[in-house]
């Protein structure tokens, strides 16, 4: 049960004086809260921070007042000039300082309000922007209208929100005064020595300090009280993984040692050797699966770094003791893909494997499912298939989700359910900055294989502009001459009315027109078998300029195809540009990219170009993405529950994020029940930043 202190944090906005239906709607809206989940709290709003200021301190007087900008005046009302009946003409004040003359203007005024507010002869303080029209200052609708005894309740700096049509700036600050007036006082959860360290204000009056700036510094990612508010969010996260990590660390599994049977086989037959970051990655992996405590553990590979073979060995070891393991892919392509790679392996080393997606039906489907039921196969492939009611396992002890951010907590839970706490690996091929690990897969033990498996050949990318299609296809000429594959991305299926993007359809046949039967389609439009037909012309070299949207971005493998040709690479991020070059160069043939971009460029597209030119590490893609485009989208935010950041900034706050997980880990070694003083603030904080939910919700790993 939430504590009863917290109510005030918790109530809706629509308590707030001013604040009705229709204006907790519009903050509903901005505040990113679907009014599916309700209404949203105080703690909601107090947590929306400013973008700016609007600084009101400058009073330069009405002749040194620079055009477009904010000026705060004192002024002297001559007269008013109300419309000659006239709705499109304006109704204008005119009014002078030492200075010069200015005239306030104002659209549908009421004229007995502006009679009131700037009465004739009278001194006021007006604040707002500042035009200049053949050499005469006019101010359009001032923002603040005081009178001079009344002037310190203008306010000097005032915050700047996100908005949205309908909702204006005065009842957004009016509301967040209230909200703070109602913040109860709370017992302080963080460490005594890093408050004096860091200069960490309270939480109530980082708040407060943010809310209601007294300069625009106030407000800076690098002020102490947005640190000391990132850091609480940081320490919010971390500690709910930890607590999550300790959770499962406690869940008696079962050990599943290396005895060496089925691993022996399987080594001899290998067609390669390992790399040394293989060898290493399953060391880690056996002797976790080696302890009785359950496994929880994330393996990074970049693209074409070997991570099935190492989940193959690992399920090998797992066989050894008698356990099935179960490996589950987000897409059919990639499921067939996996067990393409370790059917013909696993048989040589006596391992049955099989396959179940959404396409095996009768008796074919009967067949799979009793073989499994019955213990006779030892790995299973599939999609979401392998968590369907009627599939039931005979003794599930290992998981293995690859992309783990295309699949929801949910269906984590669901696959592991079927076992008893079965160990648990997490691959992704989508390399993650280190920041974004921590934040998400705290909880978990991290791998990385960097290396690449021996004889790949390097991709050599280039940037093209499509004005010089004409070049390009003479290049495509000559390479289908030589034999070579190709890929050409486009990031559409059909044309659309509403873009200038060049559809797959339309670029198959343009292409079709020049190369005839060799140009093949595919696209996620397609059946599935057409879309495989597809793929296997391509495979096969019926076909050998392959069109395609990014469904070949992860699953396909067509080891002699050895150029790729994306379309609109300025529309791409980073993360999937890098994907899908490594469709190429897992062969022994020099491969090239070509990233094919429409003039002009904005900034970040073109840093984005020039950084996939000059590196094909996956891990230093990564954080040049989380530079270039923030940590919002990396992985998919909404369909990963990787937790975007409403008061940390990841750019400017990434040490903070280390510091908060050596405190998290520290704090549950001292008190892991959070019964201490501390601890139990630290409950509040857990609270407050909504981790209550996150820490059941994250037993799925």
């Amino acid at each position: 049960m939430r504590p009863s202190l917290l109510d005030p944090m918790f109530a809706s906005i629509r308590s707030l004086p001013g604040v009705g239906p229709k204006v907790c709607r519009l903050l509903a809206k901005i505040l990113n809260i679907d009014p599916a989940e309700g209404e949203p709290c105080l703690v909601d709003f107090l947590h929306f921070l400013p973008h700016s200021v609007i600084d009101r301190r400058n009073r330069p007087g009405i002749t040194c007042a620079a055009a477009g900008t904010i000026a705060t005046l004192e002024l002297i009302i001559d007269r008013h000039q109300p419309p000659p009946g006239k709705r499109n003409v304006p109704y204008r004040v005119f009014a002078h300082d030492d200075t010069g003359d200015i005239t306030l203007v104002f659209f549908h005024a009421q004229h007995n309000w502006l009679q009131s507010q700037l009465p004739e002869g009278k001194k006021v303080i007006v604040s707002g922007r500042v035009e200049r029209f053949n050499g005469h200052a006019s101010m359009v609708h001032p923002d603040h209208i005081a009178m001079l005894a009344d002037s310190e309740s203008l306010p000097l700096v005032e915050p700047v929100y996100p908005s949205t049509a309908g909702l204006s700036p005065k009842t957004v600050a009016k509301a967040m005064t209230q909200a703070l007036r109602r913040m109860p006082v709370i017992a302080e959860w963080q460490d005594k020595a890093l408050l004096q360290r860091e200069q960490f204000p309270g939480y109530r009056e980082a708040l407060s300090t943010i809310h209601m700036p007294d300069s625009p510094a106030a407000i800076a990612a690098s002020c102490p009280a947005r640190r000391r508010l990132a850091y609480d969010e940081f320490l919010a996260g971390q500690l709910a993984l930890a607590l999550v990590r300790l959770r499962t660390k406690r869940l008696s599994g079962r050990p599943l040692p290396l005895l060496g049977t089925y691993l022996e086989s399987l080594r001899q037959n290998l067609p390669f050797r390992l790399t040394q970051g293989q060898e290493q990655v399953f060391a880690e992996i056996s002797q976790d699966l080696a302890v009785p405590q359950r496994m929880s553990r994330l393996l990074q590979g970049d693209v074409g770094a070997g991570k099935t073979v190492v989940a193959l060995l690992a399920m090998a070891q797992v066989a050894e003791s008698g356990g099935q393991s179960a490996l589950m892919a987000p897409t059919e392509v990639l499921a067939r893909q996996h067990h393409a790679t370790i059917v013909s392996l696993a048989e040589k080393a006596g391992l049955k494997a099989a396959l179940l997606t959404g396409r095996e039906r009768g008796r074919e489907r009967i067949r799979i499912l009793d073989s499994l039921s019955k213990g006779e196969t030892n790995i299973i492939i599939g999609t979401h298939a392998l968590i369907q009611e009627g599939v039931d396992y005979h003794n599930l002890a290992f998981v293995i989700i690859d992309e783990q951010h295309r699949f929801g907590v949910h269906q984590r839970l669901q696959l592991t359910a079927k076992g008893n706490t079965p160990d648990m690996l997490v691959m992704t091929a989508t390399p993650i900055p280190r920041t974004l690990v921590l934040t998400a897969f705290g909880d978990m033990d991290i791998s990385k294989l960097t290396q690449k498996p021996a004889g790949r050949k390097p991709v050599k990318t280039a940037t093209l502009s499509s004005s010089r299609m004409a070049d390009l296809m003479q290049h495509i000429k000559h390479a289908l001459v030589r034999g070579e594959k190709l890929y050409w991305i486009c990031p559409l299926v059909e044309e659309s009315e509403n873009t200038d993007l060049t559809a797959a359809t339309e670029r198959f046949e343009m292409l079709g027109q020049q190369f005839g039967n060799l140009v093949g389609l595919v696209h996620g439009k397609m059946p599935a078998a057409q879309k495989d037909a597809a793929i296997a012309d391509f495979k096969e070299g019926r076909t050998r300029l392959l069109v395609a949207t990014t469904v070949v971005e992860v699953g396909v493998d067509v080891t002699d195809a050895s150029i790729i040709i994306i379309e609109h690479a300025e529309r791409f991020g980073l993360a999937q540009l890098h994907q899908l070059r490594g469709r190429v160069g897992r062969g022994d043939k020099p491969s090239s990219c070509t990233l094919l971009y429409k003039e002009p460029l904005s900034g970040t597209a073109r840093a984005r170009l020039q950084v996939m030119r000059e590196t094909e590490d996956g891990f230093r893609i990564a954080e040049e993405d989380l530079h270039l485009r923030g940590e919002g989208d990396l992985l998919g935010t909404r369909q990963s529950g990787i937790p975007g950041f409403r008061l940390a900034d990841m750019e400017a706050h990434r040490e903070l994020l280390e510091i908060a997980r050596q405190d998290a880990r520290l704090i549950l070694e001292q008190d892991s029940d959070l019964k201490s003083p501390r601890g139990e603030a630290l409950r509040l904080l857990l609270y407050i930043f909504r981790r209550d939910g996150a820490i059941r919700l994250l037993r799925a790993g």
